[in-house]
């Protein structure tokens, strides 16, 4: 067992998942897996916070071989070390249909996708998906758009077929002229427009682990690299942004400082230099 050391304020950290702490392959490194196990020895907290389900990221977590806290959702869902649900905030029921709604009869190319409690759910069939979920067990299941379920969504999210984001980035707009303050609408990727209700964020999520922990948000260092990740890294004590993350974020928060990439293990090699 490696000593505790007093490292300042930070007692926990969270990292995003894709683009982040995950190689550019969508695994944990043996260099992240180590690293986190050494973090785990010297008395840190960690978080994997995500906009993936939380059904996907306990595999993640199971792999890492360290208990940890997952927000999931974007900060829908909040579970502790021993998979207790937290947290739990849902899409309000009357606007999932119309989001939906929004977007699909506008453009019917689109990929739906909702979280719904323990489940997936696609409009649709995406082999390239299935294939990619194959791996982790967790893939999707097909719902109908003209009549969506609407109790238990914790997030809305729609993906371009092509990657247009020029497309998507319109929705975002007429999404937040309709629904206003009632929705947080964000991008996780460049071509993937996620869906909360208003008060979800990554960042609020967060202050909840620290208070459970009774700790406070300057206790806690967070790594990113999406628009969903803005909260977090604005509201944590530190903040820090991926070289690879969307322009959009960099802007957003200048003050920030920005690391490598996720391809060279930067989170791992930020945290061995300056937290262990």
């Amino acid at each position: 067992m490696t000593e505790v050391r007093n490292q300042g304020p930070f007692r926990i950290v969270a990292s995003d998942l894709d683009g982040t702490l995950l190689a550019p392959n969508h695994q944990l490194s043996d260099f992240t897996k180590q690293t986190l196990k050494q973090l785990h020895q010297q008395g840190y907290t960690f978080i994997f916070a995500t906009g993936r389900h939380h059904v996907d990221v306990a595999g993640i977590r199971e792999l890492a071989g360290i208990p940890a806290y997952m927000i999931t959702s974007n900060g829908a869902r909040v579970h502790d070390q021993n998979d207790n649900l937290m947290y739990s905030k849902n899409v309000p029921e009357q606007l999932v249909q119309p989001v939906i709604d929004v977007i699909h009869q506008q453009n019917p190319d689109i990929f739906i996708h909702m979280y719904r409690n323990e489940n997936w759910l696609i409009n649709r069939e995406d082999q390239v998906l299935r294939a990619f979920h194959n791996e982790s067990g967790f893939s999707y299941k097909l719902f109908e758009p003209n009549a969506a379920p609407v109790a238990g969504i914790a997030k809305v999210f729609f993906t371009h077929p092509d990657k247009d984001h020029e497309c998507l980035a319109r929705f975002e707009q007429q999404l937040n002229q309709q629904f206003g303050d009632q929705l947080n609408v964000s991008f996780s990727t460049p071509w993937c427009l996620e869906v909360m209700a208003a008060d979800v964020s990554k960042g609020e999520a967060l202050n909840a682990v620290a208070k459970s922990l009774g700790l406070e948000l300057e206790n806690c260092i967070a790594f990113g690299d999406g628009m969903n990740d803005k909260e977090m890294l604005e509201m944590a004590g530190k903040g820090l942004i991926m070289g690879t993350a969307h322009d959009r974020l960099i802007q957003a928060l200048p003050e920030n400082e920005v690391i490598g990439s996720h391809a060279d293990d930067a989170v791992a090699h930020y945290l061995v230099d300056h937290l262990l």
